[in-house]
């Protein structure tokens, strides 16, 4: 009897672990990179996501596409960072995205 409960607490344990392998759908359609390149602009951008860039990392990338004075930077609650800059003199909102996709308007 004990030899039957074992048994039966073996397949059920690994019954479970193969509920705990199935797939969930992907965190976005396959066709957008994690990250932009220059190269790459997502049409769709900013795209929302759990944004794992720093304040310190956005402002960075923010620079790096040739904005200054940046300010107010503060990530919403969908993955995005908001805040203020300057581009070619003129004032400009920007928003970084998870892929690192910048939008500015």
């Amino acid at each position: 009897m004990k030899k039957l409960l074992l048994a039966a607490a073996f397949v059920g344990a690994s019954t479970l672990g193969a509920f705990a392998q199935t797939s969930t759908a992907p965190a976005t359609d396959g066709d957008t990179p994690a990250i932009a390149t220059p190269d790459d602009k997502n049409a769709t951008a900013p795209v929302e996501g759990a944004n794992s860039f720093t304040e310190d990392q956005a402002k960075e990338r923010i620079v790096e596409a040739g904005y200054a004075d940046i300010a107010g930077l503060k990530l919403d609650d969908k993955g995005v960072w908001h805040g203020t800059a300057t581009k070619a003199g003129k004032p400009v909102n920007v928003a970084l995205d998870y892929q690192g996709n910048i939008v500015a308007n």
